[in-house]
């Protein structure tokens, strides 16, 4: 293991886009940091009298920590980022809705002609020690606890091109894909496309339904471990993930068939890639054996994943093995890295 980072951004610090922003600490391959994020909302919502589109001001919104360097970190290299820990940093998540936001209504580019959904907040009771998540209805006594599943909504590095992409979106470069799959023992695989690649994390769920229909999780502040390691010479198109029981294949785009068709292609790709099989051969096994979890379906592009586990890939790993060997990375002590910007 490398170097332990710890790192608690101020509330000036917290970016907006990935790419067009100087890194805030240099981490180098092996290194390890333990750091916090801030909610999606900035942490303005506290009650159910705080509408979003009264105490959040657009285009702050879904702010990130970092960006952090990678040393040696070149184009045509792939950045491995493990998720050692991901916990609550608040004992209270939010969500809401939104008018004009979310699967089911009218948005500003599926123009309908009834009115918008009421905007309404809800907040979360989280219970670490017990692990879940209270759903307390706002118009009768209904309660129901859901199991705590914390992950994070976004994850990405910074585009080609010199880009500015906002941290609102998705695509290849990672971004705010929103998949319950990037929660603690996952490694995420994101292709470099800047010198130092750039990384930077938030938008912290304490749990969220696949689609995140409404268009927005159980919010929360953060504190995430996580280890990097770098693969050279090893393009990678789109993000990709990798547990101890399976690999996924993330596409990003709209229409939502076009984000289930890159992510099945880029699957198909890789298990031919790993197992040796042709392309036909690879894309029947996919066909058969493969899975298709969704991210989002909300956002500025939306997120399909394409899983297989990987009983089905002969005892083949990918990028040598590096997701085994993060595994085994000790957690530091937490409490260092603070209560996050005040």
């Amino acid at each position: 293991m490398g170097q332990i980072h710890r790192y608690t951004p101020a509330r000036d610090d917290l970016a907006y886009t990935f790419g067009g922003r100087l890194p805030v600490a240099h981490l180098a391959p092996g290194d390890v940091l333990s750091t916090w994020t801030e909610d999606c909302f900035g942490g303005a919502v506290r009650t159910v009298d705080d509408l979003p589109s009264k105490v959040c001001e657009f285009p702050y919104l879904n702010p990130v920590t970092g960006p952090f360097f990678i040393e040696d970190a070149e184009p045509g290299d792939t950045l491995a980022v493990h998720f050692l820990a991901i916990t609550p940093a608040r004992n209270v998540g939010v969500s809401s809705t939104f008018p004009h936001f979310g699967a089911l209504t009218s948005t500003h580019t599926t123009a309908t002609l009834q009115p918008p959904l009421e905007e309404r907040v809800w907040l979360y009771q989280l219970d670490p020690d017990a692990g879940t998540v209270r759903y307390r209805a706002r118009t009768s006594d209904y309660v129901v606890d859901l199991p705590l599943d914390p992950m994070h909504g976004t994850v990405g590095v910074a585009p080609a091109g010199f880009e500015a992409r906002t941290t609102i979106t998705c695509d290849a470069h990672g971004g705010n894909m929103d998949t319950p799959e990037l929660r603690a023992g996952a490694t995420l695989y994101l292709g470099v496309n800047v010198h130092g690649a750039l990384l930077a994390l938030g938008d912290g769920h304490a749990r969220q339904g696949h689609g995140e229909v409404s268009g927005v999780a159980v919010e929360t502040a953060m504190h995430t471990t996580l280890a990097v390691e770098l693969i050279k010479g090893a393009a990678t198109p789109w993000p990709r993930i990798e547990t101890d029981t399976a690999i996924m294949s993330i596409g990003c785009a709209r229409p939502l068939e076009d984000a289930y068709r890159i992510s099945q292609h880029d699957l198909v790709g890789w298990v031919g890639e790993l197992t040796g099989l042709d392309t036909l051969d690879a894309y029947q096994l996919v066909s058969q054996a493969g899975e298709a979890p969704v991210g989002n379906v909300c956002d500025p592009n939306y997120t399909m994943l394409a899983k297989i586990d990987k009983t089905y890939l002969g005892g083949r790993t990918p990028y040598q093995n590096v997701h085994a060997r993060l595994r085994q990375t000790p957690i530091p002590p937490p409490s260092q890295t603070g209560t996050g910007p005040s």
